[in-house]
C-alpha cells in the first residue's frame, strides 16, 4: 500500500517562486533522487500549472535539469481540479469522489505518492 507524503518548497516566511528558486546543486540532486523514487505525485490545478514547466524541454537546461524533467515526466500525475477538463503527459484528472480516487491509488501502488501544493480544496483531511 502506498504512502502520502506532503512536499513543499518554500522561504521561511512562506513565499514560493518557481521561477526565483534555485537550490544549491547538493539540494537539487536531492529533488532528482526523490522525484526518481515517487510512485507518483497528486497537484492541486495551481501547482501542477506551475511543474508543467518540466513537460516541454528547454536547450539552457544543465544534467540536472533534464535530469529532473526525465524523472517527473515518468512518473504518473493525479490532478485535482473542477476547473481543468484536460491534464498532459503521464497525468490524470481526479474528479467527483476524491477519497475514494485517493483510496484506491494508495491501495493499487506501492510507495510513496508526494501530494503537493499549498492547497488542495477538494481533498479530505481523512486520507492520510
Amino acid at each position: 500500500m502506498a504512502k502520502l507524503v506532503f512536499g513543499m518548497n518554500q522561504s521561511l516566511d512562506g513565499y514560493v517562486d518557481h521561477m526565483a528558486f534555485g537550490p544549491s546543486p547538493t539540494l537539487f540532486r536531492h529533488f532528482i533522487e526523490e522525484a526518481e523514487g515517487q510512485a507518483g505525485s497528486i497537484y492541486g490545478r495551481r501547482i501542477y500549472e506551475v511543474m508543467r514547466y518540466w513537460d516541454e524541454e528547454h536547450p539552457e537546461w544543465n544534467a540536472d535539469e533534464r535530469a529532473f524533467a526525465a524523472a517527473w515526466r515518468s512518473q504518473p500525475k493525479w490532478v485535482v481540479s473542477r476547473s481543468l477538463k484536460s491534464v498532459g503527459p503521464n497525468a490524470r484528472l481526479v474528479e467527483g469522489d476524491l477519497e475514494g480516487a485517493i483510496r484506491k491509488l494508495k491501495a493499487e501502488r506501492d510507495g510513496e505518492i508526494e501530494v503537493a501544493g499549498p492547497d488542495l480544496r477538494e481533498a479530505s483531511p481523512n486520507l492520510a
